[in-house]
């Protein structure tokens, strides 16, 4: 019953031990309120030009969207995008991109406000170029990316089964050679 190997190839075994250990581990702490969307727009929601945002890529059943008016901020933080997406006319995710130390360690400061402090027990929380943080709601998913090296990060915020739907959408159509099935 246990003869089996648990890594069935040598491709999945260095997948998974590359992702061990390519930078800090990704454990998800539990959102002590899920906003169930971002800062007061819910998730669903349609997002279209108007006086708050503009349109930056239309690309089928995907549309980005960015803050009019001057450089985004989130809490204190002044960050160097902020782009919002919809699939199918529903408002999924945020991306928000940064650069520098500071700023990364006042967005941190900030999520943990928001959503809960990070987990630091030993164990739980490790060193390396790449730090990744997260916070899990029912409706809400944050994750954060840093590298230290290049002092660049970027956030997601999304609904996890609207962002499962982007990746869909971003997906070629299947040639099917002139068949109609």
């Amino acid at each position: 019953m246990f003869d089996r190997p648990i890594f069935t190839n040598r491709a999945c075994f260095i997948a998974v031990v590359c992702a061990l250990f390519s930078g800090s581990p990704a454990f998800a702490v539990q959102m002590k309120e899920d906003p169930k969307g971002f800062e007061g727009i819910p998730w669903g929601a349609t997002l279209s030009e108007s006086e708050t945002f503009g349109k930056v890529e239309d690309a089928g059943r995907l549309k980005t969207y960015q803050l009019k008016g001057g450089p985004p901020s989130l809490g204190s933080a002044t960050v160097e995008s902020m782009r919002f997406t919809t699939v199918d006319d529903q408002f999924a995710r945020v991306t928000v991109r940064y650069q520098g130390k500071e700023t990364h360690d006042q967005l941190l400061a900030f999520l943990q406000s928001r959503y809960g402090p990070l987990d630091r027990t030993p164990g739980q929380f490790a060193g390396g170029t790449v730090k990744i943080f997260a916070w899990q709601g029912v409706e809400t998913e944050v994750s954060l990316r840093y590298e230290t090296r290049t002092d660049r990060g970027i956030i997601f915020f999304e609904n996890p089964l609207l962002a499962s739907r982007i990746e869909g959408a971003m997906a070629p159509e299947q040639d099917l050679g002139g068949a109609t099935y």
